[in-house]
């Protein structure tokens, strides 16, 4: 019978099903599928129980391979047990999953079905990581809707007991997991009656216990193995019964019916599509739209049980009059004759007359379309060729099928809105919370999806609404909107918001324009469409509300816009949104305490008048515009035209394969054509009250405030805005310039708050300005002329103070990483000390993804062209990743010495090729110097003229490593989740090696990029996804562990509390001749502090006791270890209750609150006094 519905995503009906089947639940975090384990978590810590009463017992692991030993553990020792992975966590479980088949265990494991790393990291949907596990004995069971993951999560559970074949269910990542649909839930009572406890009985007598002992045999040899495997096959060939039947039972109590396979469309259709996964919702839709109104003939075979692969029920499912089938596999096996699911239907179709072709969609969740779908067909109808490709433009194997006809067939009656907004701003939650007040006070169904990139912050974010009468199954982004809205003014020129948009829809504008300028502020092309589709145009301005409540700290531009929408959309009675969005607010931020919720309901209030009516004018006679915002410089590289460009306007989809890279190399130093301009203020530099200290430049997450010295000579030719003073100190006449980079600022205000004046009223040596002032006074001309002036410059200053280091360029600059982000201060400095001779492996992380993200890369080179090379391998391996670069250097050089050596001891050699191979061999030592690179370079032009002269191999070998003459600098950098857990192994091992590796562990004592779960770095007490109730146990001494190696450079840093130490660590680290690895302290958002604050937070940490500050230099061992701390004069207590991750103990856990914030004080202060103690041994 119906459920009570509700409005959910995927993953949240994943987890509603495992915890009343489970009790235990082994986990660890991934994108897609962390919200799982979130899910299972917070339940348990909140006390609510499963279907047999209990408490669901969660062990967060430290890796993926972790989490799956720890559940082939629960299961062998008879506990009902389930894990929730994605991608690379999958692979990483695939040895156990193996055994725990062979060993016939029942359980679940749920997927959000990801990409995998290949030519690059892609956190987005598609099936190649479950199609690596169709060989591992499971049981794979596929949701296509957010409804079918309730429904099919329950038959998998069900199924997994009588079979005693343990199954992957799984439903496709982002496209399932993280839309929210109004679906009907099973509830607890109807998932209990269901359970056959007798399974569960026999599943308890095969549980290891002393009582019945026995042995899980460890090794067969070849004259039994074979045999054993031979022994499951009954069971398997019994997996499709069962699970037909628990799918009838399901749909007994649901009224929803499913099998193995299910057939959709004509019954005597000619021409049918075999799919897995969502994109069967969008086919399906596709086809009933066609075969009604064009008399098409078209089908569609789901395939729910792909493992064990049902022939007789697959051929039951085709219509009998099926000429052509179409096999649609959401995944790529280079080198094959066919991807998995192909190969299947075909072996499944042997001696039939049936013409089967096969075909790739939606890689990394590329998008799937009616229109495409109508492709495939005609495609088919035309004999097409097998191994095609749909959704891209393949120029070079011309694999792709073109898309003729855009069709849009969502049902009638389906309500269409899009959502613009910036990463961070709040537009997705407040549109999530949109989606269910809808769901809530309405009958009609109700669909959102969310498009981001990956960038940590400051992205572009477009939310995706539909509600309707009738079922909606358009698993695809929204192509003909009848409302928009935008969040973020800076879009107007920079994208085309109003496109599709239909006739007399709405457009919504967060501005601060009044109602009479807001037209004029437009594009012509906008106001065009505006006027010619009789658009309904309204504008608020968010900000001057905002600003009426200051304790916001200038976010709730969502919680604004939320309300304009609820007010001119008229989707239901205001009254009712009014209720729904007091409830949804008080929901959102109560965690955050009730000051935040207040501030958020008064804002609420006050919006609700604030929504104008534009008035647009008959015609454009007369009327001003904006134009088109210019991305790329004429002058610029065909990457940045071909691939940039297209990307920055949000079509990367149009781009071709022959434009893309074959091995996922791009160019370095493109992130400073991004130019995002999305600061809502930037610092505007007063010169006559600067210090000259260098702190702003150092403090800068982005890199968007420098400092730097210039000759007289070189600001002839300066424009006359261009503001310099007398160099402090001065060697030849030095001038001294701040600049800011307006249009790459974020706007976080952590320089204002660093810098030294700015408590000096009236002698502020930074204050707030806007972008459009800073334009206005000339900055833009300012920074292009700062940027052509000479590098590095010194004058009297060296780089042993953070004045003299910040006068040197910065290789990393503008990345996407958070405003006020912790972290990349410290890589900023790594690249401006050692960047010219730097190669850095990075851990798959929040590092990772504002470093490397395609295709805009913020690592940049000097004039000359030296810059730091960036690579990701994984997140497990980045130590070893690393090593392996050093090894490789090591093994180079060494290898060009020695031939470097055969070709001056040949009499043959010409005397300036002579003298130039031993100027550059004799820095060998000492080789990461300016003098150094300088004579390898002179080297160079001299083996490439004698090279290209004769035939000598041993020269050509010296040309071949020719860049090895310097050594190179080895950075091996991640955050804590990497170096505490899942690559704590390779970490340990690679610095037990005593080889010349710097390992910098960015530590924000959370996993960052996956949402802020709990690391083994996370403090006493902190509140963590993953330790809703505070985080029970003490931080990993992982730095006293490196030490005790006795060979190892470790330091613990924190820039704001010491910038000094911080310096000297890192030249140290570098300069050691052996492993090194700094903890770097690194306040993150999910701390829950004003981001603007971050490098005073690390000062407030350190005074309170809360981070240590020390360094052991094995090069000083009559003295190795330096306690750089201060004694304690915060108070912890006062510290640790600032910030949300500790305030919101007293809602996630109040009883325990007290004691564990008691427990975190006197963990912190033995954690010092072990240090402490420790250095003294070691003096």
């Amino acid at each position: 019978m119906p459920g009570k519905t509700i409005t959910v995503d995927g993953n949240y009906a994943a987890a509603h099903i495992a915890y009343a089947l489970s009790e235990v639940s082994a986990i660890y975090p991934i994108t897609p599928s962390s919200t799982m384990g979130e899910w299972i978590d917070e339940w348990a810590s909140q006390h609510k129980k499963n279907i047999w009463g209990e408490e669901v017992r969660v062990a967060e692991m430290q890796s993926e391979a972790g989490a799956a030993g720890a559940v082939h553990g629960s299961l062998a020792a008879g506990s009902l047990t389930s894990t929730y992975t994605a991608s690379q966590g999958l692979l990483l479980m695939i040895p156990v999953m193996h055994k725990v088949a062979g060993e016939m265990l029942p359980h679940v494991i749920h997927v959000a079905a990801r990409a995998l790393a290949a030519q690059s990291l892609a956190i987005f949907g598609d099936h190649t990581d479950v199609m690596g596990c169709r060989n591992t004995g499971y049981a794979m069971l596929a949701a296509n809707s957010v409804q079918e993951e309730m429904d099919l999560a329950l038959v998998a559970h069900l199924a997994t007991y009588k079979s005693k074949v343990p199954f992957l269910q799984f439903f496709d990542g982002f496209r399932t997991s993280h839309e929210i649909h109004k679906i009907e839930e099973i509830s607890y009572e109807d998932i209990a009656k269901l359970v056959e406890p007798k399974y569960i009985e026999e599943f308890r007598q095969r549980a290891m216990r002393p009582e019945a002992p026995k042995c899980k045999v460890g090794a067969q040899n070849s004259d039994v193995y074979f045999q054993g495997r031979e022994t499951v096959n009954k069971y398997y060939n019994a997996v499709p019964d069962i699970v037909q039947e628990y799918m009838d039972k399901v749909a007994a109590v649901t009224g929803r019916q499913y099998h193995p396979f299910d057939y959709v469309g004509a019954e005597d259709a000619t021409d049918v599509i075999v799919a897995i996964g969502s994109g069967c919702e969008t086919i399906e839709e596709t086809i009933d739209y066609l075969n009604t109104n064009r008399g098409t003939k078209y089908g569609l075979v789901k395939v729910r049980l792909y493992r064990p692969f049902d022939v007789k029920r697959f051929n039951e499912a085709l219509p009998k009059t099926v000429k052509r089938i179409t096999v649609l596999d959401r995944t790529k096996e280079p080198g094959s004759i066919g991807e998995p699911l192909y190969l299947d239907v075909v072996a499944a179709l042997e001696n039939k007359d049936i013409r089967v072709i096969g075909g790739r969609y939606g890689l990394s969740s590329k998008e799937f379309t009616p229109s495409m779908v109508l492709a495939v067909y005609k495609h088919a109808e035309n004999n097409g060729f097998h191994g095609f490709t749909v959704g891209i433009e393949d120029d070079v194997t011309h694999k792709s099928i073109k898309v003729e006809e855009h069709i849009v067939t969502e049902p009638a009656g389906t309500t269409n809105c899009m959502f613009w907004g910036l990463g961070s701003d709040g537009t997705v939650g407040a549109n999530k919370n949109s989606i269910k007040i809808i769901g809530q006070y309405t009958n009609k169904d109700a669909q959102a999806y969310f498009a981001y990139d990956s960038k940590k912050s400051f992205g572009v974010t477009v939310s995706h609404l539909r509600f309707g009468d009738k079922q909606i199954k358009s698993t695809y982004l929204i192509t003909a909107p009848d409302f928009v809205s935008c969040s973020a003014h800076s879009y107007i020129g920079r994208y085309d918001l109003l496109k599709g948009i239909k006739e007399g829809g709405t457009f919504l504008l967060n501005s601060p324009y009044s109602k009479e300028e807001a037209f004029a502020h437009l594009t012509r092309d906008m106001q065009k469409t505006i006027i010619d589709k009789k658009i309904k145009f309204y504008n608020v301005d968010a900000e001057s509300l905002i600003k009426q409540q200051p304790g916001l700290r200038g976010k709730g531009a969502n919680t604004v816009m939320m309300v304009a929408y609820f007010k001119v959309s008229g989707i239901i009675p205001f009254e009712q949104a009014y209720e729904g969005m007091r409830a949804m607010t008080t929901k959102t931020f109560k965690k955050k305490g009730d000051d935040v919720v207040n501030m958020n309901l008064a804002l609420i209030d006050a919006a609700i008048n604030a929504t104008e009516e534009v008035p647009v004018p008959a015609t454009l006679d007369g009327v001003g515009c904006v134009d088109d915002v210019k991305f790329i410089p004429e002058n610029a590289s065909d990457f940045a035209k071909k691939i940039i460009e297209p990307s920055m306007r949000l079509k990367g989809d149009d781009i071709p394969v022959s434009s893309m890279s074959i091995d996922g190399v791009i160019p370095t130093g493109t992130a400073c054509l991004e130019k995002r301009g999305i600061a809502p203020r930037v610092p505007h530099w007063n010169s006559e009250h600067c210090i000259q200290c260098g702190i702003c430049a150092s403090a800068c997450p982005h890199a968007a405030i420098r400092t730097k010295l210039a000759e007289k000579d070189s600001l002839k030719d300066a424009p006359a805005s261009f503001n310099t003073v007398d160099a402090k100190p001065n060697l030849n006449g030095e001038q001294f310039k701040v600049q800011v980079y307006c249009e790459d600022c974020t706007g976080c205000g952590v320089c204002l708050d660093q810098c030294p004046m700015s408590k000096v009223e009236g002698k502020k040596a930074l204050t707030w300005s806007t972008i459009e002032k800073e334009v206005e006074a000339c900055e833009l001309e300012n920074e292009k002329f700062f940027d052509a002036l000479p590098d590095n410059v010194m004058g009297k200053n060296t780089t042993k103070t953070i004045k003299g280091a910040m006068l040197r360029k910065p290789l990393f600059e503008f990345s996407g990483a958070c405003a006020g982000c912790g972290e990349t201060p410290y890589v900023k400095l790594v690249s401006q000390l050692f960047g010219e001779n730097a190669i850095v492996a990075n851990a798959t992380g929040c590092s990772s993804i504002y470093s490397g993200t395609f295709p805009t890369i913020p690592y940049t080179t000097n004039k000359d062209g030296r810059g730091p090379a960036w690579a990701n391998s994984l997140f497990e391996d980045n130590a070893e990743f690393g090593y392996g670069m050093r090894l490789a250097v090591d093994q180079n050089r060494a290898t060009l010495k020695s031939y470097a050596e055969k070709v001056i001891a040949s009499e043959k050699a010409p005397a300036d090729l002579k003298s130039a191979l031993e100027k550059a061999l004799s820095h060998w030592e000492d080789s990461k110097t300016e003098e150094a690179i300088k004579d390898q370079e002179a080297a160079k032009e001299i083996i490439n003229k004698y090279a290209a002269e004769c035939d000598c191999t041993d020269l050509a070998k010296v040309k071949e490593l020719e860049d090895y003459f310097t050594d190179k600098s080895v950075w091996i950098i991640g955050g804590d989740g990497w170096a505490n857990d899942i690559g704590y192994g390779g970490i340990d091992h690679v610095l037990a090696q005593n080889k010349n590796v710097n390992v910098l562990v960015l530590d924000t004592e959370v996993y960052s990029n996956t949402g802020g779960q709990a690391s083994k770095s996370t403090p006493t007490g902190a509140v963590a996804k993953f330790a809703t109730g505070g985080k029970q146990t003490y931080k990993k001494n992982m730095g006293l562990m490196s030490m005790s190696y006795g060979y190892v450079y470790v330091a613990s840093v924190a820039l704001g509390a010491d910038r000094a130490q911080t310096l000297k660590a890192f030249q140290e680290a570098e300069s050691y001749n052996g492993p090194s690895i700094i903890f770097a302290y690194a306040p993150c958002i999910a701390h829950g502090i004003d981001m603007s604050k971050t490098q005073t937070e690390q000062k407030r940490a350190v005074e309170a006791g809360y981070f240590p500050l020390y360094r052991y230099n094995p090069a000083n061992p009559e003295q190795p270890f330096t306690w750089d701390a201060k004694d304690p004069k915060g108070s912890y207590q006062d510290f640790i209750r600032s910030e949300g991750r500790y305030k919101s103990l007293m809602k996630t856990n109040p009883e325990h609150a007290e004691a564990l914030y008691e427990k975190a004080e006197s963990d912190a202060a033995k954690r010092m006094n072990v240090y402490k103690a420790v250095g003294e041994l070691m003096k």
